[in-house]
């Protein structure tokens, strides 16, 4: 890493994040042998979840987040989200996030019309604005009016992501997060999905898309992270990074696992130390974490 970061200028900015890095401290009993402790005392271990990483992301983008299973992709959407609060470094959010599948919880025995108003009114609706926001919800989620007289239980998992997404999206979000909801579904659903987000991202907020499918990031969004091992490893164009991402994954399950690991290191030697400079020299007013 450089000893001297460049400075990072930050004009429009909806999310920060400034240096913020998570470790968790995993305690355990040690292990029983013969039925007996082998030793008495709890075994620590410090795990670094994230490593400190600086990036902000403007308003009206789409950033596609991907990495292998375990390399820090959904503790950085729980900073993001102010879920947990970095162990070092902070994160600054304009507005408070939207993470669909956590403000949009959906109730199992009820239908979906009622989860349309339930969702809606948890979000901070009230009845008059649930009611007109009825028709759009449905639209997007492409369930027809017998779909929505059924109970959620009797629903396929892509029935109720189509539903869920819908809903989350129904308060027009200034910053939303999206964590592996949109790989089900037809193309008729991804088209409105990609109206939806692009609508969303017109309306000056910034959308977080967390997906293993490399084409959903290429399609949807207009930038990429790419997050391995708790390390920044990429940041740029979806088409560059996913394609690089590609090669990566193909050699570590060919068997090349060298050749993974030298690319991965060339590529996260590339990344650029930053350092925040705010363009009016303070940060935003808005939500802080950490």
């Amino acid at each position: 890493m450089q000893p001297h970061a460049d400075a990072l200028e930050v004009t429009r900015p909806s999310v920060v994040v400034d240096e913020a890095a998570m470790t968790y401290t995993v305690r355990s009993a040690d292990a029983v042998q013969g039925g007996r402790r082998a030793s008495s005392g709890v075994r620590t271990t410090v795990v670094e979840a994230l490593k400190p990483l600086t990036f902000a992301v403007e308003r009206g983008e789409s950033v596609g987040v991907i990495g292998t299973n375990g390399s820090g992709k959904s503790t950085l959407m729980k900073l993001v989200t102010g879920q947990l609060q970095p162990t070092s470094g902070r994160v600054y959010a304009t507005s408070t996030p939207v993470m669909l599948g956590v403000n949009a919880a959906l109730v199992r025995q009820v239908s979906g019309e009622d989860n349309i108003m339930l969702g809606c009114l948890a979000m901070g609706m009230s009845r008059r604005q649930a009611r007109e926001k009825r028709d759009a919800v449905a639209a997007l989620s492409g369930l027809d009016d017998k779909a929505l007289e059924m109970p959620l239980k009797a629903y396929s998992s892509g029935m109720a992501s189509r539903l869920q997404f819908a809903i989350a999206t129904s308060v027009d979000p200034d910053i939303l997060v999206i964590d592996e909801a949109l790989n089900t579904g037809d193309a008729q659903f991804r088209a409105r999905t990609r109206a939806r987000l692009d609508e969303l991202r017109e309306q000056a907020g910034c959308v977080f898309l967390v997906s293993h499918s490399l084409s959903t990031i290429q399609e949807m969004c207009s930038r990429a992270i790419w997050i391995e091992r708790g390390v920044l490893t990429m940041d740029g164009d979806p088409e560059r990074v996913t394609r690089t991402y590609r090669r990566y994954t193909r050699r570590m399950s060919d068997g090349r696992e060298d050749e993974g690991r030298e690319l991965l290191a060339e590529k996260q030697a590339e990344v650029v130390r930053r350092r925040i400079a705010w363009a009016d020299g303070t940060p935003p007013t808005g939500t802080t974490q950490g």
